[in-house]
């Protein structure tokens, strides 16, 4: 019992089972969604258009469609594109923050040129640019959100190398005769892979979301992938029908992922807090 009641009192410990149930439920929905493909694809028009109960949770679309499995499949596709692409995002910000703070005013201002040119376009618009550029599908969303989400995490990086160039042993250590290479790999990287990492898990949803929203407007992934963007823009002419739940159920299981990896990304950002130590 006295072990339950310090496991309660010490928030790092409880913070870290967060972590551990948030990631888990994450993976099993993607595990789930991908064996759901098959069956969110198969029709049945002696079953169309029923509302949700038993067995269909979600009910089904005007084609006969699963709409849970189609969600599911839709979450799946969605996540994994999303991770995807957030984490070559997040390898791009890495890169260029520590180049950017580390190479010389040369380097500095080019990227922080490129950085502000980045952020002073509007983001959804840049998104479908670079979507539509290569070609749409799975490979033109991906790359698109890949090259366009890393400007703000790079930033912040940046200002964290800044800093961190200006304590002591960094000093000694250019003193000493070592290269920058030698500085980034053996001093400065080890010490913001914690904003790197909280800042790659929140960049997590912003994907998922941005990755929805160009589809759902057309430009994303094609028809024929049960996508939620897409689920969402095909139910858009059927809620004046009274079918409700064939934008409601998705858009909800949508919201639930995306809260889920913020709470994730809040989560993983207290455990790595030095402060949270002794709590």
């Amino acid at each position: 019992m006295k072990r339950i009641r310090l496991f309660f009192q010490n928030r790092r410990q409880r913070v870290l089972v967060g972590v551990i149930l948030s990631a888990s439920l994450l993976l099993i929905l993607c595990i789930v969604g991908a064996f759901c493909a098959d069956a969110a694809r198969v029709t049945d028009f002696s079953r169309k258009n029923l509302e949700p109960g038993i067995p269909y949770l979600f009910g089904t679309d005007w084609l006969g469609r699963d709409m849970l499995m189609r969600t599911l499949a839709g979450l799946s596709l969605s996540i994994g594109l999303g991770v995807l692409a957030a984490a070559v995002s997040a390898c791009i910000a890495l890169i260029l923050g520590i180049i950017s703070a580390t190479m010389g005013k040369t380097a500095d201002t080019i990227i922080t040129f490129l950085i502000d040119l980045m952020m002073g376009i509007p983001h959804i618009l840049l998104l479908i640019l670079v979507s539509v550029a290569l070609g749409r599908g799975f490979r033109g969303v991906a790359c698109g959100v890949a090259l366009t989400h890393w400007p703000s995490l790079a930033r912040l990086i940046r200002a964290e190398v800044l800093q961190l160039k200006e304590q002591p042993y960094i000093q000694i250590a250019r003193k000493l005769g070592k290269s920058n290479w030698y500085l980034a790999k053996k001093h400065i990287l080890p010490h913001i892979l914690p904003q790197f990492f909280t800042g790659l898990v929140l960049m997590f949803p912003h994907a998922i979301l941005h990755e929805s929203s160009i589809t759902f407007l057309g430009f994303g992934l094609s028809a024929e992938q049960p996508a939620i963007g897409i689920i969402l823009s095909e139910s858009m002419k059927y809620l004046v029908t009274g079918k409700w739940w064939l934008a409601v159920c998705p858009g909800v299981m949508l919201a639930a992922v995306v809260m889920l990896f913020y709470l994730t990304g809040e989560q993983i950002r207290k455990l790595l807090d030095p402060g949270s130590v002794h709590e």
